[in-house]
């Protein structure tokens, strides 16, 4: 809302901003004089030993030689508190006694039913506080004396017990004057169908739930008895209190966030209260429910990464995968969260009372980004020994990208799940795939090596031969691509599999799968366009010059897609083959020193077989096609003639 100027002159003038900051600092008596509000003091905002922190009262502002920090005494509440610029003014004109401007009417009666509510909320806290003390809680006490609570942590934290009676609660309140429909409207009542509202929390232990200005809106209870139907139990839903735009400890972890920089999302409120005792005060928890977008943005405006520690059981790993979807559609740049994965079976409060405050500091250190829990979620337990499973995973990932709105997060995304992808289908890879020499493979039972002369037969000045074809080959399947984005995505598994020899079109087809599977890109043609001003030139122009490319009308932009697709795979067949027959010449080569004539004979027979079979089928009558027959039959006629063995 928009507040006029002379608010604001008026709450600066009812406002000292030495008192304000005096919560927060302690003056040093040397260098302050509080007649002239000259009031120095060691700086609230970054560590140091000497006063550096100024405040003029005079004048309203504070100033730190250190840091530089500098403000007003808003901006000072809004720094030291965490809290929002019209959060800060409503915590001063409420010390000031200063009633916030006239808003609309219906807003004004909705904050006013909502104060009167919470009244009763904070009726209930008192109440329920004073009857821990009680006989009747001895059960409760032992049990919080059991969890390691201290009686400072009870009394920060407001903890207290509900007795077993059904009405006990809803008659006191009643003795105090507050309407019945009040109550129930409160949530500490609920109201039957038929008959007198009763007390909703009966002997438990109560837990004050209270938005982030400290304001009571509801109450969390844990069951004593074990047979309870729910162990824990939160207020429903009222006119105060939204489980879902709640968070636990809300007040208290967003002050604390703000001199750590960090927030911790823990399940429960035990395992906020643990934190706390261990020193971790900037700690909040959902209200038993899986955390939601109101709860996420709720986290985000505290700090930039909440930190997600959740249980270590199943249930605790299916909420952090859950939570991934919630949050991948709200990612901005530098929001997002980290996951801080507990050990099997245990919770914060488990892993504090048996390792000590400092095995939780080393989870908390140690935690993960999310784009790794979301590669295991979607790869965990899954097999990619087939092209279908890897496609099914990748087509998983491409709707996952899709949910990110914010563009450059998607590209970022998209770029990290690659380099993922990649990795784990590294391991695959191996020299009959083109991706590198791998293992060298020799047949069971190979005689002894042949002679050195064959080193320089024309079998292996052959493969040099090859190039030309290879870059002919790669050419045309790279131009398909180009000017059918759409197989090229289709076929993007494949591609990214198939060996390919030249550095520059290698370039260009991982560039365009890059640009192909990112969602930055609204259709398979901006990803080409992005494709050339990536690599800084039109690839279609220069591969239009060659020949091979610029007379195959089946790879013509204008080609039918069925046409073009058919020709693009056969290309990559054709290709593979080739690539084939170099590895296994290239091998025989290196093999010649130790692997006999047998077996080189056998690998280069099933190469060349290999190579016949791709060939087979391909029926252009061009000149390209008869020089790789040829190139066939010659290799098949000297494997014959076993030209490399030495004649006596």
């Amino acid at each position: 809302m928009n507040l006029p100027p002379s608010f604001f002159d008026e709450l600066r003038a009812r406002t000292s901003l030495a008192a304000v900051a005096a919560r927060k600092v302690t003056w040093d008596s040397r260098k302050s004089n509080p007649g002239k509000g000259d009031m120095w003091a060691a700086c609230p905002f970054h560590q140091e030993k000497s006063a550096s922190f100024h405040v003029d009262d005079r004048k309203g502002f504070y100033y730190c030689f250190g840091c530089h920090a500098k403000g007003d005494a808003i901006g000072f509440v809004k720094e030291t508190e965490n809290v929002s610029f019209m959060e800060a003014v409503e915590i001063l004109a409420r010390e000031a006694g200063m009633q916030m401007p006239a808003r609309d009417p219906k807003a004004v009666a909705r904050a006013q039913e909502r104060a009167g509510l919470s009244d009763i909320v904070e009726m209930a806290v008192k109440f329920y506080r004073g009857q821990l003390s009680g006989a009747k809680a001895a059960a409760a006490r032992d049990y919080i004396s059991r969890r390691g609570l201290s009686k400072q942590t009870v009394e920060r934290f407001e903890i207290g017990y509900a007795p077993a009676g059904r009405t006990v609660l809803f008659e006191h309140l009643r003795g105090k004057g507050i309407d019945a429909k009040d109550i129930v409207a409160s949530g500490v009542a609920a109201q039957p169908d038929s008959g007198d509202p009763y007390d909703r929390f009966r002997d438990r232990i109560v837990f004050p739930i209270r938005d982030a200005r400290g304001r009571a809106i509801s109450l969390g209870g844990r069951a004593m008895d074990p047979n309870a139907r729910a162990k824990y139990l939160n207020g429903p839903e009222t006119e105060l209190f939204d489980k879902g735009r709640a968070l636990y400890n809300h007040g208290p972890a967003r002050e604390a966030a703000g001199k750590t920089q960090s927030l911790v999302v823990a399940e429960g409120y035990m395992d906020v209260i643990a934190l706390a005792q261990a020193g971790i005060g900037h700690a909040v928890a959902p209200l038993g429910t899986a955390i939601t977008q109101g709860q996420l943005a709720l986290m985000w405006r505290i700090t930039d990464e909440p930190v997600i520690a959740l249980d270590g059981d199943k249930a605790g790993i299916r909420a952090a995968q859950r939570l991934i979807d919630v949050a991948l559609p709200m990612l901005q740049p530098g929001k997002s969260l980290r996951f801080c994965m507990m050990p099997a079976g245990q919770d914060p409060d488990d892993l504090i009372r048996e390792s000590g405050a400092s095995a939780m500091h080393a989870l908390l250190d140690g935690a993960r980004p999310m784009v790794e829990l979301l590669w295991e979620r979607e790869t965990e337990g899954r097999v990619f020994d087939s092209p279908e499973r890897r496609a099914a995973l990748d087509a998983d990932l491409r709707k996952l990208l899709q949910m990110i709105e914010d563009p450059s997060i998607r590209n970022h995304y998209a770029a990290a799940l690659r380099e993922k992808r990649q990795a784990l289908f590294g391991g695959n890879r191996n020299r009959r795939g083109g991706f590198g020499k791998g293992v060298p493979w020799r047949p069971k039972g190979a005689p002894e090596p042949a002679s050195a002369g064959a080193r320089a037969s024309f079998l292996a000045r052959e493969a040099h031969a090859l190039d030309d074809h290879v870059r002919l080959r790669e050419s045309a399947i790279i131009a398909g691509c180009l000017n059918h984005p759409d197989i090229a995505l289709k076929l993007e598994a494949s591609l990214e599999r198939l060996p390919m020899a030249c550095a520059d079109l290698i370039t260009v087809r991982d560039v365009l799968l890059f640009h192909l599977t990112s969602p930055l890109h609204h259709d398979a043609s901006a990803a080409v366009e992005a494709t050339m001003t990536q690599i800084g030139y039109d690839a279609r122009e220069r591969l239009n010059t060659l020949g091979n490319v610029r007379v195959a009308r089946h790879l013509a932009p204008e080609a039918d897609a069925t046409v073009a697709q058919a020709a693009i795979l056969e290309e990559m067949a054709k290709l593979t083959a080739e690539m084939g027959i170099r590895d296994e010449v290239r091998d025989a080569e290196e093999d010649l020193h130790g692997v006999a004539d047998e077996g080189v004979t056998w690998r280069l027979q099933q190469a060349s077989l290999a190579r016949d079979r791709a060939l087979r089928g391909y029926k252009d009558e061009d000149a390209e096609t008869g020089g790789e027959q040829e190139l066939s039959d010659h290799l098949s006629r000297l494997i014959a003639e076993q030209v490399w063995i030495k004649k006596r």
